[in-house]
């Protein structure tokens, strides 16, 4: 038997950020049916705050953050090394702005980045090869964007994660890491976002931060009361 408090909690989880879903269904989506991408909740929380209407997005992996990032970029290039994967992708995420190129072998995977001659805004290693990703992403990152690299907790116990974090600061790029729950996952990891110290994308919103999923400040002060109440 869970306590009232308890089961608010689990409610909360439940419908806020869609978790039993997600976690039971495999699948990246907010409480809406959106696409989301599988980094930690508090970092596609920081994320969605910025417009991104005019920005190049690239990604070493693809998956449901190829649909967040086009429904939100420019332009969207992703990058899929399993064919399996590749062949569903492509049937499945069908957008004018997103482009998904299968690229395997070695080097390939990472100079995929050069292909098009062109700077890229935001940059997501979330694929294989994270150490030679990150070094290749630096080298195609446009002035003031930024650089997520996911399941970073890895460094831990990861020789490949340690280079990839060396690679990436020692670009002298500012590293803040998201710790938490995700989409899919019944356990926590970290999602790391580098920025550049001259970071200067635009928010959606007239402040910053806005209230997040499962705010109490989000509420109006009626049921701001009501929650007070049940907690005490």
């Amino acid at each position: 038997m869970y306590s009232d408090k308890f089961q608010t909690f689990i409610d909360m989880w439940r419908e806020e950020f869609a978790i039993e879903r997600s976690i039971d269904e495999k699948v990246c989506l907010d409480r809406d049916g959106n696409p989301i991408p599988w980094y930690t909740y508090p970092a596609i929380e920081y994320l969605s705050q910025f417009d991104y209407h005019d920005k190049k997005i690239f990604e070493y992996g693809c998956g449901y953050s190829s649909l967040f990032w086009a429904k939100r970029a420019k332009q969207v290039v992703s990058i899929e090394d399993n064919p399996r994967w590749f062949e569903k992708w492509q049937k499945e995420f069908s957008k004018p702005n997103l482009q998904i190129r299968w690229r395997d072998e070695g080097e390939i995977y990472e100079n995929a980045i050069f292909e098009d001659d062109t700077k890229y805004d935001v940059i997501v290693i979330d694929g294989k090869r994270r150490a030679q990703c990150a070094k290749a992403a630096i080298q195609a990152l446009n002035d003031g964007g930024i650089i997520i690299l996911d399941d970073s907790d890895r460094i831990n116990t990861s020789k490949e994660y340690m280079e990839a974090v060396a690679n990436l600061k020692s670009k002298n790029l500012l590293q803040v890491d998201f710790y938490g729950f995700c989409p899919m996952n019944n356990y926590t990891k970290t999602t790391s976002i580098f920025l550049c110290r001259d970071f200067n994308f635009e928010s959606l919103y007239k402040v910053q931060p806005i209230n997040g999923w499962g705010n109490l400040w989000s509420k109006s002060r009626k049921d701001r009361k009501e929650v007070y109440r049940k907690n005490k």
